[in-house]
Order: C-alpha cells, then sequence, then structure tokens
C-alpha cells in the first residue's frame, strides 16, 4: 500500500511528461488525485504494513498530514482541469528560438504537480531521517517548476528565492542529521538506526549535547521550508507568483511535510527528556513568526503577498501550540487541518478573482461581490475563517491554544497571541472588505475576460468554484462538529508528539 501510495503518482508524472498536451494530461492529473485519495482513505481502515525495515510506515502524524495532502491535491486537481483549459498557451514563448511548443509546458506542469504528490507523500511516510531529509529536498525540486509557471521576471526571481534559500535551509537539515547520527554513536558506543522509532527507544543513551545541536539546525532548516520566520522570505515571493492552485498546495501542504520533519526530530528530543528544550524553543520561532507576519500584513498591497504572510502567521501557531504541550499540541494538530483546508480555499478564491481581473493589487480591484458573487461569498467567508471567526474550524484550534497557554500560566505568551491575532485581523479585514465590497473597478477591457468565465450574477465557472466551496464547507463543519474519526487520529497524532 504504501509503494502504491508513493509509485502511482511518481509513474504517472513521468508519463505525462511524454504525452500530448491537452486533456489527456488533465484527465491523468484528475484519475491520479482520485486514486490517491482513494488509498488514502484505505490506510484509514486498514493499517498497511511498515516496508523497507522500517524505514517507510505510516505513523499518526504521518497519516494525518497525509490525509490533507491527498484531499487538498484531489481539490487542486478538478480546479485545475478548468485551469488548464482557460490558460492562452500561446501568449509566451516557453524557451527561446522555439525549441519547444509553448503547449508542451502543460505536460510539464502536470507532470511537476504529480511528482510533487509523490514527493510529498514520501515525506509522510519517512521514518528514517536521512530518508525524511532526501524527500523534503525533493519537494523542492519538483516544485520549483511550477512557481515559474507563467514564465515572467517575477516568477523567475521567486523561483531562484525558493530554490537558494529552501538550499540554505535543507544544508542546514543536514548538518542536523550528521549531528543526530554523532549523537546516536557517542564514545564508541553501538551505533543507534537512523530510524525514528529506535532513536527515541535508545534516546537516554543519546549524547545531550549533540542532539541539542541537531535539534536546532533541523528546526532552523526544516523551519525555513515551513515558513517560520526568520528565514521565511522565499515563502511571499513563491506564493504570490505561482499559479494559485500551486500557491494553494505550497501552502496547505507543502509547509506541513516541514512542520511534520520538525515534529520527528522534537519526538526524539522529547524521549530523551529535553522536551522543555525543544518547547522554548518552538514558542519563540512561534511568537516571532506571528509578530513578522502581522507586520507585513497591515497595508499589504498584493493579497496573494497578504495570504503568504498568513501562511506564516499560521506556521507560528503551529509552532507555539506544540512549545506549549498538553492540549497545545491537539490544537496545533487540528489547526493544521483547518488552516491547510481554509488557505487552499483563499488560493483558489483567489486565482478566480486574477482570472477576471488581471490583478493582484488590493488597490485596484472592488466589487467582488458584485462581478463574481460566488467567490464573493468564499471570499470574505474565507476571510471570517483563516482569522478565527467563529463558527469556523480555526477558532476552535486557536481557542485550543490559548487555553493550553492559560491553563500554564504563561500570560505574556497568551497576550502576545492574543494581541498579535487581533493586530492580523484588523489588517485583512481592511484589504478583504474594500475588494469584496463597492462599485465594480479594476476589471480590464471587454473581450478580455478568459475563457469560461462570464461575468453575470452567480455565471461563474463549476470547476473554478466547486473545490474551494467545498474546502470551505469543510472547515465550517470542523468549527461545529468534529468527527470521531479525525478525533481519534488527532489524539494519537498529538499523544506520539508529546500532547494529552
Amino acid at each position: 500500500m504504501i509503494f502504491l501510495l508513493i509509485g502511482v503518482p511518481v509513474l504517472a508524472g513521468i508519463v505525462a511528461f511524454f504525452i500530448r498536451p491537452g486533456w489527456m494530461p488533465r484527465l491523468l492529473l484528475l484519475a491520479v488525485a482520485v486514486t490517491h485519495a482513494g488509498l488514502t482513505v484505505s490506510v484509514w481502515m486498514v493499517q498497511p504494513a511498515p516496508v523497507l525495515d522500517g524505514w517507510l510506515l505510516l505513523d499518526a502524524p504521518g497519516q494525518l498530514f497525509l490525509s490533507i495532502t491527498s484531499l487538498l491535491f484531489l481539490m487542486v486537481s478538478i480546479y485545475a482541469v478548468g485551469y488548464l483549459a482557460r490558460e492562452d498557451w500561446g501568449s509566451r514563448q516557453d524557451f527561446k528560438e522555439g525549441l519547444l511548443f509553448t503547449n508542451a509546458r502543460e505536460s510539464v506542469f502536470v507532470c511537476c504537480l504529480l511528482l510533487f504528490l509523490g514527493t510529498m507523500t514520501l515525506v509522510t511516510v519517512s521514518q528514517h531521517f536521512g530518508l525524511l531529509w532526501v524527500a523534503v529536498e525533493a519537494t523542492t525540486l519538483v516544485s520549483a517548476p511550477l512557481i515559474y509557471f507563467h514564465r515572467h521576471v517575477r516568477s523567475l526571481e521567486a523561483t531562484w528565492k525558493y530554490i537558494m534559500i529552501c538550499s540554505v535551509g535543507i544544508a542546514l537539515a543536514l548538518l542536523g542529521n550528521f549531528f543526530l547520527a554523532v549523537a546516536a554513536t557517542f564514545n564508541g558506543q553501538e551505533h543507534i538506526p537512523m530510524l525514528l522509532e529506535n532513536l527515541m527507544d535508545n534516546a537516554s543513551a543519546l549524547h545531550a549535547p549533540w542532539l541539542k545541536s541537531a535539534f536546532i539546525f533541523m528546526l532552523v532548516g526544516y523551519g525555513t521550508k515551513m515558513g517560520l520566520a526568520p528565514l521565511h522570505t522565499w515563502l511571499p515571493d513563491a506564493h504570490s507568483e505561482s499559479p494559485s492552485l500551486v500557491s494553494a498546495l505550497l501552502s496547505g501542504a507543502l509547509l506541513n511535510c516541514a512542520f511534520l520533519a520538525v515534529l520527528r526530530i522534537y519526538q526524539v528530543c522529547a524521549a530523551a527528556g529535553m522536551d522543555a528544550y525543544g518547547r522554548s524553543l518552538l514558542v519563540g520561532f512561534g511568537l516571532f513568526s506571528m509578530l513578522i507576519a502581522a507586520t507585513f500584513i497591515v497595508r499589504q498591497i498584493d493579497f496573494k503577498r497578504m495570504l503568504a504572510y498568513s501562511s506564516v502567521e499560521h506556521m507560528g501557531i503551529l509552532s507555539l501550540g506544540v512549545g506549549l504541550g498538553a492540549g497545545g499540541v491537539y490544537g496545533a494538530m487540528l489547526h493544521a487541518v483547518n488552516h491547510s483546508l481554509t488557505k487552499a480555499m483563499l488560493f483558489l478564491a483567489a486565482g478566480n478573482i486574477i482570472a477576471v481581473y488581471r490583478s493582484k493589487s488590493t488597490r485596484e480591484i472592488r466589487g467582488v461581490f458584485s462581478v463574481l458573487p460566488m467567490t464573493g461569498v468564499l471570499w470574505v467567508g474565507g476571510f471570517l475563517a483563516i482569522t478565527g471567526s467563529p463558527p469556523f474550524g480555526l477558532f476552535v484550534s486557536e481557542l485550543l491554544i490559548l487555553k493550553a497557554a492559560l491553563d500554564q500560566g504563561r500570560w505574556g505568551v497568551a497576550i502576545a497571541y492574543l494581541a498579535l491575532l487581533s493586530v492580523i485581523f484588523i489588517g485583512m479585514a481592511a484589504i478583504f472588505c474594500r475588494m469584496a465590497q463597492g462599485h465594480a473597478s479594476g476589471l480590464p477591457a471587454a473581450g478580455a475576460t478568459p475563457r469560461g468565465f462570464k461575468t453575470t450574477l452567480f455565471n461563474e465557472p463549476l470547476l473554478s468554484v466547486l473545490p474551494p466551496l467545498a474546502l470551505g464547507v469543510l472547515t465550517l463543519v470542523l468549527g461545529l462538529y468534529i468527527p470521531e474519526g479525525l478525533h481519534r487520529i488527532l489524539e494519537l497524532a498529538a499523544a506520539a508528539v508529546g500532547g494529552f
């Protein structure tokens, strides 16, 4: 089963590279997304056996993040069918001097999307720290062409920034792996395999100073990919310049993969009795990331960059929740689910707005409610959800994290947390409300509306509205009711990471 989860998207991605652009790669993308979702559902019923001597194993945290990734990829694939059909493939050169047909980019795009799914799946099932590092690095390599999809100067800059900064982070994480290996063989003792289970079972034998160094380097290294400040600077550019469906995957799925890598090394530290040391660093990075996000969200003029900085904020909240421990870990796990659903919904809705207005400027776009009524509802609903307003799911998870801080008497952390959430709410409210209300402005000249978009009442493409609508309904439901199966896996994941 684990081999199928990884192999199906990887093999399909290779096939997609060679097939003719058009409906074939789109149907292949959708078929793989449905198949992967079906396989993911099956692991909720029957736990897959570990393979490769335990190098690949699906535990509770991995199962949670695999499920998020698979669900988001399915929604994005449905959206992508309409998106790729509307794309004007003949408007830009693919390579200089016409070395390839311009629409060959579609096959490359679908190929990279499928490989992206395969590498993210590999992250969720990797139990060996060396393989985990390889998987996280692989997600960078296969997603970089997706960022460069539009092939203009800003896309090129964002792609290089993504590769360079994440490469620095992954190099630091590799150094952390070396330190962890030294901690496992210190003083000539018998080498402890770099498998998570082995390291946790023998945590008392690990050399504490080397283990602490490994945690710092992995936290900073994988934290770079996760979007924790101060090495978050690739994230606003990459999310802003990517196609909106790619931004949805980057924010809703990729950041979770890096977060899972941080959780793995934290599990080892907690087993070695260094959980207090790890939690203090996670709380510090979490609050600092929220502070940086709040600073840049206020008066932001690019609404996709605003959503990107919102991702920095929520990665900080995840870090803070784990750092608080106890019930905060459960809150962080629930928050990861809610954030992924909500942020993907917002990025897909943003794609609809950009398709009609041909702009990302918050100063140019007005009257989304009147021009795109369904997208306007999703846009404002997404704002309420992402800022933790009741009755959406993020309200519940943010409240659980706040409760964890208050239960521990950490009033300073609680006050800073609430203050930053308030500033971010105010900053985002000003942007969302201006865009949604008022007289429609910023529309392109007549005839410039993309194929498939008719800007009359409720006449939006079905494939552009259904995926974000489904995600919005899910995050609303999770604010009112958490299904028993999800609650159980959240508890198991939280317990594995040192929660209650």
